[in-house]
């Protein structure tokens, strides 16, 4: 019957578009039309009086927006059909992707609808806003709860879960549309985006599908899965760092503050990041708290308008009475606000009447409140999309503001959380004191410029202008392979015991394999390769396979997340969790064996000195050859320390001049 009721459908559909393109308009006629084919009479109406000059207002694009449509619009004319759009929070999303749709020509010369799907009413609504505002002459309807669109609007948009619900999908012919925008696009495949896109013939690149157009600020998933299987080309990015540099953004500077609370027992949701309630447990202390609003008034009492992200409703009570224990006027809004009370709270929190709000998962999408100039991290988080969308709540431009203060606090670094100085790159343990974005890039790049070798470093003299970064030098192999300090990092990404063998190259292994993750001097769909190495014992020993590539991306948070993914289920997850109860015993005899024999230490090793996780990452290490590159280094360094020392020699004697060294009397 559902098929049967679609291709009547179908059939009074291409009856109506001949009669509307070869025949008078009948008004008569069509005031006895169904509800459903009465809106495309009104579809060729506004036809009629877009002919008769009355068009949409015209909007000013900033240039990076015109340059996003038009890379949309290449990309579309060379075949490919399933396009994303990499833009920060604060670009204007929305006014590209309505803009688009009048750029974008009609599928098989008649399919002119648009579909746009959007996972939060807000969002619905606000693209339903502007999209009234740039095409009066088009109908807009929405699809979301107890509103229903009637599947024939110029224009429909429509949350994902009710387009998935019951049959509602089914009132819209996919051979009518010319274009599916998808706002956050970093959801699209999850189950109820993938069934929408089934729908409309879009898990496969096809030339017989309308375009698919995913618009997103943070375009990878916490949880490692391949939006490659929704999107096939990121045909733009613009990220929130290239818009603070040219002025589109406004400036930010950034503060950590550490809590140290211990993260590491907190339980981990489906997705991988903490599980909210047990995370609320372990911060929603009085003592946190207390930290945090002091924090709050020794960096930023001066701040008009501060957003505070907490984890769950009881935080964001409790964190609330303690800012207003302080004589703060700070107030809260959750899902369970009522919607009056709501919009009132927020209507005063944008005129400036108070000076701190707080919430708990409502403002990480879609939410403008320019007048932001502090945002307080209260919320640990294991996933860098949603610390971005945090951090871009405060950086969209206003007035009245010269930058937006971020104030994250940081809990304890070895179990997987994010934080502003790993999303820039730093180390985790590295704390940051108002330092801009320009500031944290500097210090990184001069960290890149002058840390050959971040295992094994050296110290040297530094310029005023310059940041102090210091870096170890190792006594011995055994100093520098047992230095755990190298893995902090990718372990505040992973739960897995990911081991640092060289820069940019990381192992994780069992007994049934390996997996590497490594930076490569090609960037197809990005420079971090994740590879696999499978082993298998045959008669005559052990043998393994070729490296396998597993993923590629553009940084290593989106390599692990990936590599992740992979080794849950290839790898014996006993043997490769960080936080396994075996990795705090002794060291093993067979382990301290090897390692006695391989002479890195000038004497015996015993398990006293070594746990077995311990043990465990030094015969990585050894078996992928930091030892011999440790050996090369300390080289390389005894001959530039002479060099050195030959050069101070001749600045104390005053005889440098300028030349070749080789043809001067030394």
């Amino acid at each position: 019957m559902r098929r049967m009721a679609f291709l009547l459908r179908r059939q009074s559909r291409n009856w109506l578009w001949s009669w509307t393109h070869n025949a008078p308009w009948q008004q008569s006629i069509s005031s006895r039309l169904p509800q459903r084919l009465q809106s495309r009479t009104v579809l060729a109406r506004h036809a009629s009086t877009k002919a008769e000059g009355i068009v949409p207002p015209k909007i000013q694009l900033r240039d990076y927006q015109e340059e996003s449509i038009q890379s949309v619009l290449e990309s579309l004319e060379k075949g490919h059909n399933r396009l994303g759009l990499s833009l920060a929070t604060g670009s204007g999303k929305t006014v590209i992707f309505t803009q688009l749709i009048e750029r974008i020509p009609p599928r098989n010369g008649h399919a002119d609808q648009t579909l746009i799907i959007a996972h939060r009413k807000e969002l619905v609504e606000q693209a339903a806003r502007h999209c009234r505002l740039a095409y009066p002459n088009k109908t807009v309807e929405i699809e979301m709860g107890a509103t229903k669109a009637s599947g024939a609007a110029d224009i429909t948009v429509a949350s994902i879960r009710s387009l998935a619900s019951k049959d509602r999908i089914e009132k819209f012919d996919p051979n009518y549309f010319k274009l599916v925008l998808v706002d956050e696009a970093h959801h699209i495949v999850a189950p109820q985006y993938r069934q929408a896109l089934e729908y409309f013939g879009l898990t496969e690149p096809s030339n017989n599908a309308p375009a698919l157009v995913g618009v997103s600020a943070t375009f990878f998933r916490f949880d490692g899965l391949k939006l490659g299987s929704a999107i096939d080309h990121i045909v733009y990015h613009k990220d929130y760092i290239d818009m603070i540099g040219e002025k589109w953004l406004s400036d930010a500077i950034f503060t950590t503050v550490k809590t140290n609370v211990d993260l590491s027992r907190v339980a981990k949701d489906s997705s991988g990041d903490f599980a909210t309630r047990a995370l609320s447990e372990a911060v929603n202390t009085a003592t946190v708290n207390d930290v945090t609003v002091r924090s709050w008034l020794t960096h930023a009492s001066d701040r008009k308008s501060t957003l505070v992200f907490c984890v769950d409703t009881e935080h964001v009570r409790q964190l609330t009475e303690t800012f207003r224990d302080n004589g703060i006027d700070a107030r809260y809004i959750t899902a369970n606000t009522p919607r009056q009370t709501r919009n009132e709270e927020l209507e005063s929190f944008k005129q400036g009447k108070y000076p701190v709000l707080l919430n708990c998962g409502l403002f990480t999408e879609g939410t403008d409140i320019p007048n932001i100039d502090c945002v307080v991290l209260a919320r640990p988080t294991r996933s860098k999309s949603l610390l971005i969308q945090m951090i871009g709540r405060g950086l969209r431009l206003h007035p009245q503001k010269e930058n937006c203060h971020i104030i994250d606090m940081v809990s304890t670094l070895n179990t997987g959380i994010m934080s502003t100085p790993t999303l820039f790159g730093l180390d985790p343990d590295e704390l940051l004191n108002r330092k801009s974005v320009q500031d944290i890039r500097n210090q990184k790049e001069h960290e890149e410029l002058n840390s050959p070798v971040p295992d094994a470093g050296y110290v040297r003299p530094l310029g005023d202008d310059e940041v102090d970064v210091t870096f170890t030098t190792y006594d011995s192999v055994f100093d520098l392979l047992n230095d755990d300090r190298v893995d902090r990092h990718i372990r505040s990404i992973s739960h897995y015991a990911w081991v640092r063998v060289d820069t940019d190259r990381y192992i994780l292994s069992d007994k049934s394999g390996w997996m590497t993750i490594e930076k490569s001097d090609q960037d197809i769909d990005g420079p971090w390769v994740v590879e696999h190495v499978r082993k298998y014992m045959l008669p005559n020993g052990w043998v393994h396979t070729r490296p396998a590539v597993i993923a590629r991306a553009p940084d290593l948070e989106q390599a692990v997340r990936g590599a992740d993914t992979f080794a849950s289920e290839e790898f014996n997850r006993f043997a490769i969790l960080s936080s396994q109860g075996w990795r705090q015993k002794p060291a093993s005899k067979s382990q301290l064996k090897v390692l006695n024999d391989r002479n890195i230490l000038d004497r015996e090793l015993t398990s006293k000195d070594l746990t077995m996780g311990q043990a465990a990452d030094i015969l990585t290490k050894l078996r992928f050859g930091t030892k011999k590159r440790f050996q090369s280094e300390q080289k390389k360094r005894k001959k530039e320390e002479k060099i050195r020392k030959e050069f101070e020699k001749q600045i104390s004697q005053g005889d440098v001049r300028v030349g070749s060294l080789s043809q001067q009397d030394l």
